[in-house]
């Protein structure tokens, strides 16, 4: 009996196992199933029958039989753990929507949901199948919009970070295996090929010729059909898209010179080119196995982002503490903060005093003293005392959660840059198509000959077989990478090279950036004889940033330094430090503090002071700032010799700011600025028509950070700012941002001279393909040719870059 398709999923059966119906137009309707007979009749009910226009003759998979747990969907602890309560009252909840297979589901589904009473918003993402639904909680439950979803064929879980990792690693997995068997295939059909080239000058029997073609079936076959699967899957969803990629030329030239060979190999005419099948697949599947690593490695960034906020607190009542989870806080608990801790939420102190390290905040080097009444930003780090706030703000409004949302944002719409050799693959890809199949119906028009026709529409694809575009991009850009590593600079995909070689502006932030973030001793004076190793011993014993100081200098400007055991050793908060050593009293701390001791001091300085008294006398002075980093003239000198302007950002105050201008040569630079005015100066560049790069470190770069076009962080930068950044200098060496100028540029413009190589390669080829002087051997072997000149003029990026430095 014939098979007819399913009137809803297009899945074709026998007509007797089908139910069937008649319209009211005496129309039939076959149904595979009561489920998408249900359907049917609902999508026409709603109105939204049109969906069977737009859905055409693509396939459905019929609904599956689905457990009863809607009720799950309803339960307080998935509340807590899925669904975003806004402040406006409704419920806001990321969802998976399984079984989408093209724009037609989007578009039934978004319907569906839109029609839905109590149903505000609703947005799928394509690519990823990712929904994004707003709904208002008194009007429909969560249960009842998964069982709408579910009533038109498809299934929907939450979003879970973990299964989106899962998925990653098996798409890894995947082409692994797939690159293996073609890499093993690879090498070994290229002896079984240099034995045939050799026969073909020194005589081969042909039965030994047979043999040799036969092992280079059995490796090429599985090569092309497993390992080039992928190149099959994309031209399939690039032709059914309505657009020529190069997944279908690889696909096409490969295919076809296996087709032809295996009829060579069979009727014993003509020569095969297994080798080429495998050498096309293995070369082009390098490149895609690069693309499937760096979304590994960016499996959902802004998941990996949430381990930068605390996910605890200690709060208070009644003089007794408790560790709460810190979506259980509300405005006017309050919350202690020890030494070390970062802070969670937003408040006003309440008691207690201490420094706070606000650098990854506003970027200003040194800690803040904070006292009752002054306010308490979250992501600062309590230095040292223990400080109780009020908090001001629940978790989900505080600071440090908003700017990571606004990350979220800011990356969700920031535009891919395509590569140069995409750009030109489209066109490129068609009009040899289009070429090889007039070559095949002019010559079989002309000669009457098909095997003949047939040999020179397949020389023309081969010859022009993307082998050498395709690597113009992938060898050059891992050669640029591979050189990049070396010299302490990860670009974390290949396509940062070209973006970066392409930018005109270089934003700085200045602490720990330009500068080293932590301060340094510029000026000791001596007033006074005193035990080196009192001193020593005081500042280490404390972890403040300014006692750090004083030790790095007392180590290198003094040998055989002791640490000796001190008595009544006291923090006082923000100020300094205190201890005892036999019958002498030892303060180490800034002005006031020693002002609050009853010592006098001389306070005009435009540095941090630091002054040790030894029993209320001063001995000595010393003078402390951020200095910039080693080199730091030169290489932005050098990038600025690129043409390439630098502007410098920070939040610290306008003297500190200028005066590191001024040293490390940077004409333009903005001071006092929070995170998101350093964004919206990122957006005016952008507004001018400049491509920029900009370079930081700390929480308070990461939204300008993601707004730029090339995000660079410091390899000892906040988590915040690794995450979002495209670009990290591993060693902090501000001389490794000038190479990784020079490395994209020098790497940029050799990837151009190879898709000029292969553009006159082709050029010159396939007029000789289409005219018959080329059969499919000598188009073999020049297409490998192209491919070694490719390879061989990449390889030059190291010696080039090696004569510039």
């Amino acid at each position: 009996m014939a098979k007819v398709p399913c009137t809803h999923c297009h899945l074709e059966f026998d007509e007797s196992v089908m139910i069937t119906e008649e319209s009211e137009n005496g129309d039939t309707h076959y149904f595979c199933c009561k489920g998408c007979q249900g359907i049917y009749h609902l999508l026409r009910s709603e109105g939204l029958d049109t969906f069977y226009d737009k859905l055409g003759k693509n396939r459905l998979e019929p609904p599956k039989e689905l457990s009863d747990d809607l009720h799950k969907f309803d339960l307080e602890g998935f509340r807590k753990k899925y669904i975003i309560e806004r402040d406006d009252g409704f419920y806001e909840i990321f969802l998976i929507i399984e079984g989408i297979h093209c724009a037609a589901c989007i578009w039934l589904n978004e319907k569906v949901l839109h029609q839905t009473p109590g149903v505000i918003e609703a947005t799928i993402n394509y690519s990823t199948n990712k929904a994004h639904v707003i709904w208002d909680p008194e009007a429909i439950k969560l249960s009842q919009i998964i069982e709408k979803i579910r009533a038109i064929g498809y299934n929907a879980y939450p979003y879970d970070p973990k299964l989106q990792e899962e998925r990653a690693n098996k798409a890894r997995r995947d082409y692994y295996s797939r690159l293996l068997v073609a890499i093993f295939a690879t090498m070994n059909i290229m002896w079984i090929a240099v034995a045939q080239y050799a026969g073909m000058f020194t005589g081969m029997r042909s039965d030994v010729k047979q043999v040799l073609n036969v092992a280079e079936w059995v490796l090429s076959t599985p090569t092309l059909f497993y390992s080039g699967w992928v190149f099959y899957r994309g031209a399939w969803y690039g032709l059914k898209n309505r657009f020529v990629n190069m997944d279908l030329l690889v696909a096409t030239g490969a295919t076809l010179a296996y087709l032809y060979s295996i009829w060579a190999m069979l009727t014993g005419k003509g020569e095969v080119y297994f080798d080429s099948v495998t050498m096309i697949i293995t070369f082009v599947l390098v490149g895609k196995y690069l693309e499937v690593l760096a979304k590994k490695r960016a499996a959902d960034t802004m998941d990996s982002l949430s381990s930068a906020l605390p996910t605890e607190v200690t709060i208070v009542v009644d003089d007794k503490k408790a560790v709460v989870p810190v979506e259980e806080v509300k405005p006017g608990d309050i919350i202690e903060v020890r030494p070390g801790e970062k802070v969670a939420i937003d408040g006003v102190v309440v008691g207690g005093e201490g420094s706070f390290d606000e650098s990854s905040l506003t970027g200003e080097s040194e800690p803040i003293y904070k006292k009752k009444g002054d306010e308490i930003i979250s992501g600062s780090v309590a230095i040292d005392g223990v400080v109780r706030y009020e908090a001001t703000k629940d978790y989900s409004s505080s600071m440090l959660t908003a700017l990571v949302e606004l990350l979220e944002e800011s990356l969700t719409k920031k535009p891919k840059i395509e590569r140069l050799a995409n750009e030109v693959s489209g066109w490129f890809s068609l009009t040899i198509l289009s070429i090889a199949i007039l070559t095949f119906v002019g010559w079989l028009w002309m000669t009457g000959d098909f095997e003949r026709a047939l040999v020179v529409g397949i020389s023309v694809i081969v010859i022009a077989c993307p082998c050498a575009l395709g690597l113009a991009t992938p060898v050059a850009t891992l050669i640029g990478l591979n050189l990049a590593a070396k010299r302490g600079v990860l670009f974390k995909e290949a396509a940062y090279l070209e973006t970066m070689a392409k930018a005109d502006v270089l934003v700085l932030d200045k602490t720990g950036t330009i500068t080293e973030g932590k301060p340094h001793v510029v000026s000791y004076e001596e007033y006074g004889e005193y035990d080196v190793d009192w001193l020593y011993s005081l500042a280490k014993s404390s972890i403040h940033p300014v006692s750090r100081g004083i030790v790095r200098y007392l180590h290198e400007h003094f040998e055989n330094l002791e640490e000796l055991p001190l008595d009544k050793v006291k923090q006082v908060q923000a100020r300094g430090i205190t201890a005892q050593t036999g019958e002498h009293t030892l303060e180490g701390g800034n002005a006031k503090m020693m002002q609050e001791f009853g010592i006098d001091v001389d306070e005009e300085s435009e540095f941090t002071l630091f002054y040790f008294a030894v029993d209320k006398k001063v001995v000595a002075r010393f003078e402390l700032r951020d200095l910039p980093k080693a080199g730091a003239k030169e290489a932005i000198e050098q990038i600025r010799g690129l043409g390439v302007d630098i502007v410098m950002l920070t939040g610290d105050n306008e003297k500190a700011a200028k005066r590191v201008a001024e040293e490390v040569g940077i004409p333009r630079f903005k001071a006092g600025l929070l995170p998101e005015d350093k964004a919206k100066e990122i957006d005016i560049l952008h507004a001018e028509g400049h491509i920029v790069v900009m370079a930081g470190d700390g929480i308070n770069d990461a939204l300008a950070l993601s707004k730029s076009d090339i995000a660079i962080a410091m390899g000892s930068g906040s988590d915040v700012a690794l995450e979002v950044s495209d670009v990290v200098l591993l060693d902090d060496r501000i001389t490794s941002l000038k190479d990784a100028f020079l490395i994209s540029r020098r790497t940029y413009r050799f990837v151009k001279q190879n898709l000029a190589i292969s553009v006159i390669y082709n050029s010159i080829t396939i007029p000789l393909a289409v005219a018959g002087y080329v059969i499919p051997l000598v188009a073999a072997l020049s297409m490998s040719l192209s491919s070694l000149l490719v390879v061989g003029n990449s390889m030059r990026i190291k010696s080039a870059f090696k004569k510039k430095n």
